[in-house]
C-alpha cells in the first residue's frame, strides 16, 4: 500500500511540475504571441484546458484581440473579400478583412485543430511567416497586416489526429494536458511587470553565439531536424530574459527554451553514454593541441551547456517516454497526416463542407449563392457599360458561378493475410484475431472494414470477409484452425484478389501479410520446399504490379533473408515483429494506411 502511495505521490508531483511548464509557456506566449508563434495545446474539453485558457486571457494586454476559429472556414471568412452588400451598395468593389487580419496583434484560438484541413493550415502558416495576409482574389489584390498567434486546440483522440505539420512546426510550445485532472492545478499567479516585460522584450541584446550553438546541437541529439525548432527556441530565450527582467540571455534562458521547446519535439534518444565514453577516450589518445587558456575554455563551457540543455530535456520527457525513444518506437509528435482509416474524397453533395470553387452548373451540384453573387459584384460597372446603361440591376454569368465542395470520410479496408501453419501458428492467430477486434472497434467512426484469410495445409480461405461488425467478426474468428504445410504463394494470391475487389468498391485498401516466408506448399499443392518458395515469390511480383499498399509483417523469431525477399518483390513495408502484440500490430497497421 505505501508503494502504491509512493507512485501517486511521484505522479501528482509530475503532473504539479507539468502544470507549472504550462503556466510559464502562458506567460512566455502572453508576452510575444505573433515571434513565437503559438501553443498546440492538446487536452480534451474540461476544467484544465478552460484554466489554462482563463490564464491566458488575464495574461494578454488590455485590448488584445482574441477572436475564435472553427475547424472548417471558407477563405472569404478567413483571409477576405469582397463585401457583397457593400459592393453592390456603392457600385464598386469594397473589400473586407477576414478573421486572420481582424486579429492583427492579438491571438487566434482555433477549436478542433487536429480537423484541419490541409488548405486552412497552409494559408495561415503562410500568414505566419509573413505577419500580414496576401489577398489576392476576384481581379483584386491587397496586403493586409495580420501579426498574429495562435492556441491550437487539439482534441484528437489518438496520435494519428494532431494538428498539422505545416501548421505545428511553426508553434513555440506543445503542451499535452491530457493526464492532468484539476485536483493538480495549483493557482496561477499573474506577474505584475508584464508590461515592463514587453517593453524591455525588444531591447534584449542577441543571444551569445555559444548559447545559439548549444541550442542548435541540443535539437540535432534529440532527431529534431528542424531548424525552425531551435530558432524558436532563442525567441523563446528572450522573452524568459525579459520576463525574469533581464537585459541579455543567459544560460538559465537557454535551458528553459530546451525544456519548453525541444522536448516536447524529441524524436529520438541523444547518444548513450558508452558512445561519450568511447569518444572522450579517443580524444584522451590524441595530444592536446597548443593553445592558450583562454581559447579552450570556451568550447570546454559550451559542451558543458549542451550537456545541461540535454538533462533538461530529458527530465521534461514523461515517464517512460526516454526508453521508448532509445528502442526507436516513441516518436514524439510525428508528422499529421490523415491515414487510411481517415482519407477523404471530394463530393458535389454529401459530406462536410470544404469551401467552393469556380464551375459550372450541372447536375447535383449544389450553387453557393453568396460567393457567387460575390464573385459577380466587380464586374457590374463593366456589364451595365456594354449594355448601355440599362441593364439589369446585377447581371450574372457562368464564370461567376461558385459551387460548393464537400468532403467525406472514404472508407477502407484492411485484408489480413496470416500464417496459420507450424507450431507458431497458435500464437500468430491469436495476436492477428486481437489486432481485427481491436481495428473493428474503431470501425464505426473510422469508416474500416477489415478481412482475414488464413493459409494452411494446401490452400487459402478466407475466414473473415470484409465486414465493420465486431460481433460477427468474434464469432467467425473464435474456431479458426491452425497446423500444416505453409502455401504462402496461394495466400498472396486470395489476399491480392480480395483486396482488387475492395478497391473495385471504391475502397482504399491495405494488405498485412503475418508470416515468417517460409513457404514449403507450391501453387499446385505439391510438397517443395523450394518450389514452394519460388511460386511465392512469383505471386509476390504478380501483387507488386498491382500497386496495393502492403505491410509484411515478419514473425520469425529472429528476422529471415525469405521474408526481407518477399517483402522487396510485393514493394511492402517490412516490419519484423518477432512477439507481434496485438496492439502493436494494431499500431503498425494504422501507420501504414495510405
Amino acid at each position: 500500500m505505501s508503494a502504491a502511495l509512493g507512485s501517486d505521490a511521484i505522479a501528482s508531483s509530475s503532473h504539479s511540475s507539468y502544470w507549472e511548464d504550462a503556466l510559464l509557456a502562458a506567460r512566455l506566449f502572453a508576452l510575444d504571441p505573433a515571434g513565437l508563434g503559438g501553443v498546440v495545446l492538446r487536452a480534451a474539453p474540461g476544467p484544465v484546458r478552460d484554466r489554462w485558457l482563463d490564464t491566458l486571457r488575464d495574461l494578454l494586454a488590455p485590448g488584445t484581440p482574441l477572436r475564435r476559429l472553427p475547424s472548417s472556414i471558407e477563405d472569404d471568412r478567413l483571409l477576405g473579400g469582397i463585401d457583397l452588400p457593400a459592393t453592390l451598395k456603392a457600385g464598386r468593389p469594397i473589400l473586407q478583412n477576414g478573421l486572420l487580419a481582424e486579429a492583427h496583434g492579438g491571438v487566434v484560438i482555433m477549436a478542433m485543430a487536429e480537423r484541419t484541413s490541409a488548405s486552412v493550415a497552409a494559408r495561415i502558416a503562410a500568414v505566419l511567416d509573413r505577419r500580414e495576409v496576401v489577398l489576392a482574389r476576384d481581379g483584386l489584390t491587397r496586403l493586409i497586416p495580420a501579426a498574429i498567434g495562435i492556441v491550437a486546440l487539439d482534441e484528437g483522440i489518438g496520435p494519428d489526429e494532431q494538428l498539422r505539420d505545416i501548421l505545428a512546426q511553426r508553434l513555440a510550445f506543445h503542451l499535452d494536458l491530457q493526464d492532468l485532472h484539476d485536483r493538480d492545478l495549483a493557482a496561477a499567479s499573474i506577474p505584475a511587470d508584464m508590461r515592463a516585460a514587453r517593453a524591455r522584450l525588444g531591447e534584449i541584446k542577441r543571444p551569445p553565439d555559444d548559447i545559439v550553438a548549444a541550442l542548435i546541437v541540443t535539437a540535432a541529439r534529440f532527431g529534431i531536424d528542424s531548424l525552425t525548432a531551435p530558432l524558436l527556441a532563442l525567441r523563446v530565450a528572450r522573452a524568459s530574459a525579459a520576463l525574469a527582467g533581464r537585459g541579455a540571455v543567459d544560460e538559465s534562458d537557454a535551458i528553459v527554451a530546451a525544456r519548453l521547446v525541444l522536448a516536447p519535439r524529441a524524436r529520438s534518444a541523444p547518444p548513450s553514454e558508452e558512445n561519450a565514453a568511447d569518444a572522450e577516450e579517443d580524444a584522451e589518445a590524441e595530444p592536446p593541441p597548443e593553445s592558450s587558456d583562454t581559447a579552450t575554455s570556451e568550447p570546454q563551457q559550451s559542451q558543458a551547456l549542451e550537456d545541461v540543455m540535454c538533462d533538461a530535456v530529458q527530465a521534461a520527457l514523461p515517464p517512460g517516454l526516454l526508453d521508448l525513444l532509445k528502442n526507436g518506437m516513441g516518436q514524439r509528435n510525428p508528422p499529421s497526416r490523415r491515414n487510411g482509416t481517415g482519407t477523404t474524397q471530394t463530393s458535389l453533395s454529401r459530406g462536410r463542407p470544404v469551401g467552393v470553387r469556380m464551375a459550372p452548373m450541372r447536375a447535383g451540384a449544389r450553387l453557393a449563392l453568396v460567393e457567387t453573387l460575390r464573385a459577380a459584384a466587380p464586374w457590374q460597372p463593366i456589364r451595365r457599360a456594354e449594355r448601355g446603361g440599362k441593364a439589369k440591376r446585377i447581371e450574372v454569368r457562368q464564370e461567376d458561378f461558385r459551387i460548393r465542395k464537400f468532403a467525406q470520410r472514404r472508407e477502407s479496408t484492411i485484408v489480413f493475410c496470416v500464417d496459420a501453419s507450424g507450431s507458431a501458428a497458435f500464437h500468430r492467430l491469436a495476436e492477428a484475431k486481437g489486432a481485427v477486434e481491436l481495428l473493428l472497434g474503431e470501425a464505426y467512426v473510422a469508416r474500416t472494414y477489415a478481412a482475414l484469410i488464413a493459409f494452411r495445409g494446401a490452400a487459402a480461405d478466407l475466414m473473415l470477409p470484409p465486414s465493420r461488425s465486431l460481433t460477427r467478426a468474434k464469432a467467425l474468428l473464435s474456431a479458426l484452425p491452425g497446423g500444416g504445410g505453409t502455401p504462402l504463394a496461394a495466400g498472396i494470391d486470395a489476399a491480392m484478389l480480395t483486396a482488387l475487389g475492395e478497391r473495385a468498391r471504391g475502397r482504399a485498401t491495405l494488405l498485412v501479410f503475418l508470416t515468417d516466408g517460409q513457404a514449403n506448399i507450391a501453387r499446385d499443392g505439391q510438397a517443395s520446399r523450394a518450389l514452394g518458395f519460388e511460386h511465392a515469390m512469383l505471386a509476390a511480383r504478380q501483387l507488386a504490379v498491382q500497386k496495393l499498399p502492403v505491410l509484411f509483417v515478419d514473425t520469425s523469431p529472429r528476422a529471415r533473408e525469405e521474408g526481407a525477399r518477399l517483402a522487396c518483390a510485393m514493394g511492402a513495408r517490412y516490419i519484423a515483429l518477432p512477439q507481434a502484440h496485438a496492439t502493436a500490430m494494431r499500431d503498425a497497421v494504422r501507420a501504414a494506411m495510405p
